[in-house]
């Protein structure tokens, strides 16, 4: 590769990498914001980021036809093409997160005037959680930090921890009293949207070290015993 293309290539893998931490950002303040809302019980903000929802689209989007006509104009190799095509894999996992977040959006317009069933506790701690290993996977996809991307996806298992326990809880408040059925309901699918997102931030990681090392191997793989029970 001559030094003219070698520049134009780093050029426009520098843009791309612009482009994915914009998404971020942007992943990172709908999950902020939908977990503000419901806290709040703020429905115009709720109704904010689910309509912000087709931003983060439109970006993940774009973002695919630049990697697209980077292979097609540069037609990278050996790590260019890893970086280029880890990138079409981050922004869908991210705009799959936005969704998430837009997904507790919903639920807060669901909600209407309706009390929260129990103080929100642990759903928060989750949701700073899954913002933390975002802005860590972020790190290591710039750094190229595979042992930063394994540590990432090892945070998991807080965020399954939590999911787990709320689980528990709430499913005790439905057996002794059928009538918070509803309200129970909300929270754990808050919740689970929540750990969904921890798992996509997992794939992130994944595609970090796939990025770096050229190895692509699945980091949280479910235990056998579960997978049966699917």
């Amino acid at each position: 590769m001559t030094t003219r293309a070698r520049a134009t290539l780093d050029r426009e893998l520098s843009k791309l990498q612009d482009g994915l931490l914009r998404l971020a950002e942007m992943v990172d303040a709908a999950i902020a914001r939908s977990l503000q809302a419901l806290s709040s019980r703020d429905v115009v903000l709720a109704r904010e980021v689910v309509d912000g929802d087709q931003a983060v689209n439109a970006l993940r989007f774009a973002i695919e036809e630049e990697c697209l006509s980077l292979i097609a104009t540069q037609q990278p190799a050996a790590g260019d093409l890893r970086a280029v095509l880890a990138a079409m894999n981050i922004v869908s996992d991210m705009e799959r997160m936005a969704d998430h977040a837009a997904g507790n959006a919903r639920i807060v317009l669901r909600m209407g005037d309706e009390p929260l069933l129990k103080p929100l506790i642990d759903i928060p701690r989750m949701a700073e959680t899954c913002r933390g290993m975002l802005r860590r996977a972020l790190d290591s996809y710039v750094a190229r930090d595979v042992e930063l991307a394994k540590a990432v996806a090892r945070e998991d298992d807080l965020l399954d921890n939590l999911h787990n326990q709320i689980f528990r809880e709430l499913l005790s408040f439905m057996v002794e009293d059928p009538g918070t059925t509803t309200r129970a309901l909300y929270l754990l699918f808050t919740a689970h949207n929540l750990e969904r997102i921890g798992d996509r931030v997992t794939n992130i990681a994944e595609r970090v070290i796939f990025m770096a090392s050229g190895e692509l191997r699945e980091l949280n793989p479910e235990p056998h015993d579960n997978a049966t029970l699917q």
